[in-house]
């Protein structure tokens, strides 16, 4: 199934009359208004460890789309952190290798907000820490954890991440892991588990009984169905789009969506470019990598597809990004000339997902994500300090403050609390 804007229109459940149409100027206007008034929580941003050194660190405004510079002029007010690993071999080194990742990543997070910015930003586990942290004026941090590849064998591994400050964890993804099969399975139809293992089954209820909400952005749909029947809790996906809009694995079909709106929990539409529109991100893609390749050519620098990337070890990935990146950088005038003739992704058609994910399931059940340093980032949106553009294309679509406050953030809380309030009734059993 394939929506056009049109028919988007059509079905939008938004409160408004468009008779009373803004101006642009008059849009800009309420948009400022609006974004610094909401709490903005933007639920997914890689991070590299190299980044949080005394000497290069968020302080900074890095040439990362995400740090604290990036954040103020954005007016993005909480960065959820992540601990990401790549998923590797299901043996007792590749588990070791996993963890010790995982612990370096929550280092880095702690050092950030406890020794090289404390003033300015501050590590919060629940909504009220994250109201207290802006009251004080600051920027705040909160941690998911982006595979649970690193508890290895060991499900006490999730209560050291939970103590560590982790409030969210998926347990995929690229790539089936100990505990559930990936969305990645649909390539070849090929299983481990035909949905969650036995292990992962008992790790939904341990983050239940703990208070960690269930990520489900990159678990198959049969894990994703089995987490559902499994919880006691509400479910996030923290960076997914809506499926019948872009037919890619990555995200969630109607099915998937309504239990969503049954269960209580939020999809964080994410700004990831081949994820929002595939058709319109491959044909910018393909002409910014022949021009990427010309120039890296010169360079002595070999632009790779990114299935080939998927496949380096973590460091090497590491590597790679970084290189690509500073080759990005030095052909940024000839890519803007590009867009012009063949245009990216941007943030009208991202919106469209936000549209469509509301018109299914309601503005209580639809959050706002970026996966910024992790490949995400969409023309107009495509680090922190442009997020106040978001704000502009809902007010231009007709959202009202209340439903953008619930979209930026009041969504995301209230699903915390509600799983806080489990694990609570869960301890007391």
């Amino acid at each position: 199934m394939k929506l056009t804007l049109t028919g988007l229109v059509t079905i939008l459940i938004v409160q408004v009359s468009f008779s009373q149409k803004l101006t642009e100027s008059e849009i800009n206007e309420k948009a400022s208004i609006i974004h610094k008034k909401v709490i903005t929580i933007d639920t997914h941003n890689d991070i590299n460890i190299k980044n949080f050194t005394e000497e290069k660190n968020y302080t900074q405004d890095l040439d990362t789309q995400v740090n604290l510079p990036k954040m103020i002029n954005g007016g993005l007010d909480v960065s959820w952190l992540i601990v990401y690993t790549g998923q590797g071999d299901l043996t007792t080194e590749g588990y070791k290798e996993a963890y010790e990742n995982a612990i370096s990543k929550f280092e880095a997070i702690h050092k950030l907000t406890e020794k090289l910015a404390p003033n300015e930003m501050g590590l919060a586990t629940n909504s009220e820490e994250v109201r207290s942290l802006l009251k004080q004026g600051k920027k705040v941090a909160m941690i998911g954890v982006e595979n649970a590849y690193p508890i290895g064998e060991d499900l006490a591994n999730i209560e050291k991440f939970y103590n560590l400050g982790a409030r969210y964890m998926s347990l995929s993804h690229n790539g089936h892991s100990q505990l559930s099969d990936s969305n990645t399975g649909e390539e070849d139809n090929v299983w481990l588990h035909n949905g969650l293992s036995e292990e992962g089954k008992k790790a939904v209820l341990e983050m239940n009984r703990l208070g960690m909400m269930l990520d489900v952005s990159h678990p198959s749909k049969e894990a994703i169905k089995q987490m559902f029947e499994l919880s006691k809790a509400p479910l996030i996906a923290s960076h997914s789009s809506a499926r019948a809009l872009c037919d890619h694995s990555r995200n969630l079909d109607d099915e998937l969506l309504m239990l969503f709106k049954k269960h209580g929990g939020v999809v964080q539409t994410v700004a990831f470019s081949s994820y929002v529109n595939t058709e319109k991100h491959n044909a910018y893609n393909d002409a910014k990598m022949e021009l990427l390749k010309k120039h890296a050519k010169q360079n002595s620098f070999t632009v790779l597809e990114r299935d080939s990337v998927r496949k380096l070890d973590h460091k090497t990935q590491e590597q790679y990004y970084e290189a690509y990146q500073k080759s990005e950088n030095k052909v940024k005038p000839e890519l803007e000339q590009l867009k012009k003739t063949v245009p990216p992704v941007n943030v009208a058609d991202y919106v469209d997902h936000i549209d469509y994910l509301v018109s299914k399931i309601g503005f209580d059940h639809v959050g706002i994500s970026s996966d910024f340093d992790g490949g995400g980032g969409i023309e107009g949106w495509n680090d922190a300090s442009e997020s106040l553009n978001v704000t502009k294309e809902l007010v231009r679509r007709g959202y009202t403050e209340d439903q953008i406050a619930k979209l930026w953030g009041e969504n995301l809380l209230r699903v915390l609390d509600e799983v806080e309030a489990v694990a609570q009734k869960l301890q007391k059993v």
